[in-house]
């Protein structure tokens, strides 16, 4: 095995690479494929790609028992190389380390830093500044390690307002800890990004909840009872919905969310006064946005009567959806559309650098509204909108990665 980024492995956190075809071993390893396109940011054809495994520490929490690092990823990047430009790509809680296009990146001779911060799969428990630190790790290791000069923050689907908030603490410091936590020093120095990607991205995790939520419910604690006069899936409704029906509809979802945070914050002060900081609960009926019924309602060559688990009835009454599970104190980080600063719009106002906005217009979940809403609050004067025809995950049709990977190599290659 080979290190070749420049410090060792071990408790302090480092990197493992092997070529194809060899064997992971015990502390595991990179894998090397031959590929065929012509990439580079000078042009040029790339042989094979290196993924190399990145383990480091965060400046928030120590190392695991059990030996994991808080903060890895998958470092892609052309053998034979270290890329000038290269990306890194985060989300909320989704593992991005093998993300679909860090290969179809590196074969264009781009870097691509997959990046997970200890809250990959572990969103009950997420803060926005203590993830803000950790993609700031991330960023640091592509500078001083893997010889990075450019760095491209990709905010992919929920990543986009997370990228969209490190780079506007990062440029102007305004993140603060939620209720009951004491401020962070971490993010008060972020090493910047040079440029800003919004991908198939959300407009914030507050308002695609709230966009989400299924406002028929009566009782927080009842996963099935429903006021039939604002139930989506009740036929007398719809759809199609009626204006009218939208507009109460629409107010009666952000009025739960109201309710969930009057809720959270007393229950906060209430462990006050108790040993408990904290307390997990449960959100049903998560999957229940009009647009995921009604395709008439903002048309798009999207799936009618569909959403990313499929037929919405069933989805919105299953046992999986985004923030299914909290704390109160992560419901007021990420969820609350009174507290928390996940939303993207004042964080984008900050963001100056170039920016591109791509939005897949067969998404099921993310509407040609968020992008457009997405491009028009970003504040910088080099910027642009584009649109390709394929689902979120860029799976259908055929081709949509290799379309998405050459429109983004192309426009990051033509920025100075």
């Amino acid at each position: 095995m080979s290190e070749p980024v420049g410090f060792p492995g071990g408790e302090r956190g480092g990197t493992v690479s092997e070529p194809v075809g060899s064997p992971g071993g015990e502390r595991g390893g990179t894998v090397s494929e031959p590929v065929g396109s012509p990439g580079g940011e000078r042009g040029g054809t790339v042989s094979e790609i290196v993924r190399e495994f990145v383990g480091l520490p965060s400046p928030v929490i120590g190392r695991a028992g059990a030996g994991g690092h808080p903060c890895q990823g998958i470092y892609h990047r052309p053998a034979g190389g270290a890329p000038r430009t290269a990306f890194i790509a985060t989300h909320y809680n989704v593992d991005f380390s093998e993300h679909y296009l860090a290969s179809f990146m590196a074969e264009r001779g781009f870097g691509f830093l997959g990046w997970n911060t200890r809250f990959r799969g572990n969103e009950a428990h997420f803060l926005l500044d203590h993830a803000l630190a950790e993609i700031g790790v991330g960023v640091r290791w592509l500078r001083e390690h893997a010889g990075v000069e450019r760095v491209v923050l990709l905010g992919n689907s929920g990543g986009g307002s997370l990228m969209a908030a490190y780079q506007s603490q990062a440029v102007q410091p305004n993140v603060t800890p939620v209720t009951g936590m004491r401020p962070l020093a971490a993010i008060d120095d972020l090493p910047r990004g040079n440029l800003f990607i919004a991908l198939a991205a959300h407009s914030g995790r507050p308002e695609v909840l709230t966009n989400w939520l299924d406002p028929s419910v009566t009782d927080e604690a009842d996963p099935l009872g429903a006021d039939q006069s604002l139930d989506p899936f009740n036929p007398e409704n719809g759809p199609p919905y009626s204006p009218e029906f939208q507009r109460v509809y629409r107010a009666a979802q952000r009025a739960r969310n109201e309710r969930i945070t009057d809720w959270a914050l007393a229950q906060l002060a209430a462990l006050e006064r108790t040993r408990a900081r904290d307390r997990l609960f449960i959100l049903y009926r998560t999957w229940a946005d009009l647009r995921m019924i009604d395709p008439a309602i903002e048309p798009s060559d999207r799936r009618p009567n569909w959403c990313y688990l499929g037929e919405p009835v069933k989805a919105n009454y299953g046992v999986f959806g985004i923030g299914s599970l909290s704390t109160l104190r992560s419901w007021l980080s990420m969820w609350s559309l009174r507290t928390s600063q996940c939303i993207a719009a004042p964080h984008l106002a900050r963001i100056t650098v170039p920016s591109l906005v791509v939005h897949a217009s067969a998404d099921a979940c993310v509407y040609e509204s968020d992008a457009r809403a997405l491009f028009d609050a970003i504040a910088a004067p080099v910027k642009r909108l584009e649109f390709i025809k394929a689902d979120h995950y860029l799976l259908e049709p055929d081709g949509a990665r290799t379309q998405a990977a050459d429109l983004i190599a192309a426009w990051v290659a033509g920025q100075p």
